[in-house]
């Protein structure tokens, strides 16, 4: 049997506040999105993808693995997106078991409507709060953790690992 880590108060405080605060920061922008542009933080991960991704579109599978979801919440939140007139689905024709997102004009003005004041909430409870010395430091730990969740699969991902991620 291998030995269990005891974890110290210090780094469950340094876990526990670092957890309330990603949890807080996800809420104040997720309620910003939703006033703002009248979109969920779901459908702005969607269609920031579609939106960044060549020729506006992705496979489901390749949506997925980018935004980290399994399978049926992609499944379900294209549904509901696509109801919405965001997104379109179309037949893979190379491949008939395949199914591409596409943003549809609807999902090009409302990303477009929401980039500028999310952007603007991210600067005003994250960056600026944060020193540069912060920032390279959040930065450098961050990549250290997901290299150690997940490893980049090649070279060719850009400093800061974004890419990684999906």
């Amino acid at each position: 049997m291998s030995e269990v880590s005891e974890v110290s108060t210090q780094e469950w405080t340094v876990w526990r506040t670092f957890h309330m605060m990603r949890r807080q920061l996800d809420r104040a922008l997720e309620g910003q999105l939703q006033r703002d542009a009248g979109i969920s933080a779901a459908d702005y991960e969607v269609l920031l993808a579609l939106f960044e991704s060549r020729d506006n579109q992705l496979r489901s599978r390749d949506l997925g693995e980018l935004i980290g979801w399994e399978k049926s919440r992609i499944s379900h939140q294209v549904s509901r997106m696509e109801s919405r007139g965001l997104v379109e689905r179309r037949e893979c024709s190379d491949d008939l078991r395949g199914t591409w997102v596409g943003l549809t004009a609807n999902g090009r003005r409302a990303i477009l409507g929401a980039m500028r004041e999310h952007a603007s909430k991210i600067r005003q409870l994250f960056l600026d709060v944060l020193t540069d010395d912060e920032k390279a430091a959040l930065l450098a730990a961050s990549v250290r953790v997901l290299d150690t969740i997940a490893p980049p699969v090649c070279d060719d991902v850009a400093p800061g690992r974004p890419a990684a991620a999906g």
